[in-house]
């Protein structure tokens, strides 16, 4: 029970009202403590008024009485100036203490008062007042502790019974309006979560807001919003799971008849038909942009890519077998090839991971000053900071066109030239943030265009 919230509230509401009472308490004995002693006062100045009254004096009997029904020893009046000693008995100790109610602060009230409860022993003491009804200038009586000190702690002990029972009784009340306001509200989000959890394709699991306090409805609404969202995000990544399987076998199917397709286009080229040897390129272009779209499109199909084997890798030598195999592409193109990496530059990465990435970038480069029609060069530029590497592909190609650079990085929408798919770059910024990095465009215009790859060093080298 003390592990819930209605618990705990229970728990600091009796605490609360405990303090609380404390607080009332150690002023309320001390008002008690001076109204005792008044009391004391009032009774001893009626029992010295019938001694006056009396034309003579009292025998030593009555005197006794008055005094033991004024609970006092003795009794001084001062009246005209004069002290005069009314009643009196024999003190059995001496006077320890004198306190005078006429000018009374409430801190000493409250010092005396504990002080009184904390001294066990029975004590004489001294208390000076002001005459009721102005009988008088001054009246002072000397009394016995040990009533005092009883009557204090009864009246202590009462009180703190009340206060028990008014913060039983309030922290049950709250304790049942927590439960029924908040408690139990809560208790039907948390159920209508986990339900919507046991099957959050099931629309009819979605929350329906229906509490009236305010924060708890701000609550239930946010959370229906994000049910929403999720089911119909669930329900297209279940659309689109279901398309990808399709296309993945339509494409691994359509691949086998365009290789058969490309096998007779590559015979089409012997042919000494002037006709044929005009359209064969044509064709030949045309099925294995074909084949390349349904390979690529397998590839992204498959499931996510391993986990990167991160070991030392070379990184000029790295760079330089990708810079030779695209060179043997351009073949008589007037396209140039730079390299700016430091020699024996290390770093920690995933060697096969990082050949695929860089390939396609360059390999993306080239085809684009290609396709420009005009010459052109491709630098590659490598170096190391204090928390990792960099490297950047530039070239002076005709730039990015506007839609790819608006959907760069997505699938089937951020190719880079025509014909395109833009999975290569898909594929490339997945792997390089497997590795930790980010791959990222750094500038295109009409002048060129340059990529960006930044690895984290992670475990420094030895």
């Amino acid at each position: 029970m003390f592990n819930t919230l209605s618990g705990r509230f229970l728990l600091l509401t009796i605490a609360f009202v405990m303090l609380a009472e404390v607080f009332i308490f150690v002023p309320s004995v001390a008002r008690f403590r001076e109204d005792f002693l008044l009391s004391r006062l009032e009774r001893a100045q009626i029992a010295s008024l019938a001694l006056l009254a009396a034309e003579d004096m009292i025998d030593d009997e009555l005197e006794r009485e008055l005094l033991q029904n004024a609970d006092v020893f003795n009794v001084v009046l001062r009246r005209d100036q004069a002290r005069q000693l009314i009643l009196s008995s024999p003190i059995p100790g001496p006077v320890v203490a004198s306190y005078d109610l006429r000018e009374t602060r409430p801190f000493e009230l409250i010092r005396d008062a504990m002080a009184r409860i904390l001294d066990p022993e029975d004590r004489v003491i001294r208390v000076i007042g002001d005459p009721v009804r102005e009988a008088g200038m001054l009246i002072e009586v000397t009394t016995d502790t040990g009533t005092l000190r009883a009557a204090m702690i009864d009246y202590g002990i009462r009180i703190l019974i009340l206060s028990a029972v008014i913060s039983i009784i309030t922290a049950s009340m709250l304790f049942f309006a927590v439960r029924r306001l908040l408690v139990m509200p809560i208790r039907n989000v948390v159920g209508a979560m986990q339900l919507y959890a046991q099957s959050p394709e099931d629309a009819r699991r979605i929350i329906e807001p229906s509490s009236e306090i305010q924060e708890l409805h701000e609550a239930e609404v946010a959370l229906q919003t994000m049910e929403k969202q999720l089911t119909a995000s669930l329900r297209q990544k279940e659309r689109l799971a279901q398309l990808g399987g399709a296309v993945a076998k339509i494409s691994h199917d359509l691949r086998n008849i365009l290789t058969v397709a490309q096998l007779f286009a590559d015979r089409m080229e012997t042919s000494d038909d002037p006709a044929v040897q005009r359209s064969a390129p044509k064709i030949i272009g045309a099925i294995s942009r074909a084949v390349n779209l349904c390979e690529t499109t397998l590839a992204f199909g498959k499931a996510e890519e391993p986990p990167p084997t991160l070991s030392h890798v070379d990184l000029g030598m790295l760079v330089n077998d990708v810079i030779e195999s695209e060179r043997l592409a351009v073949e008589e193109f007037d396209l140039s090839f730079a390299e700016d990496v430091p020699t024996g530059l290390t770093i920690r990465a995933d060697g096969e991971q990082l050949y695929r990435v860089l390939s396609n970038l360059i390999r993306n480069a080239r085809q684009a000053i290609i396709a420009a029609g005009k010459p052109g060069e491709i630098c590659v530029a490598c170096g190391e900071l204090d928390d990792g590497w960099w490297i950047t592909v530039r070239d002076t190609g005709p730039g990015l066109p506007p839609k790819a650079k608006e959907y760069l990085f997505q699938p089937f929408q951020g190719g880079t030239r025509k014909g395109g798919t833009g999975l290569g770059l898909a594929i490339s910024a997945e792997l390089i943030r497997g590795h930790g990095g980010d791959l990222m465009l750094e500038s295109s215009d009409e002048t060129g265009t340059q990529f960006r790859i930044n690895l984290p060093r992670g475990i420094r080298l030895a």
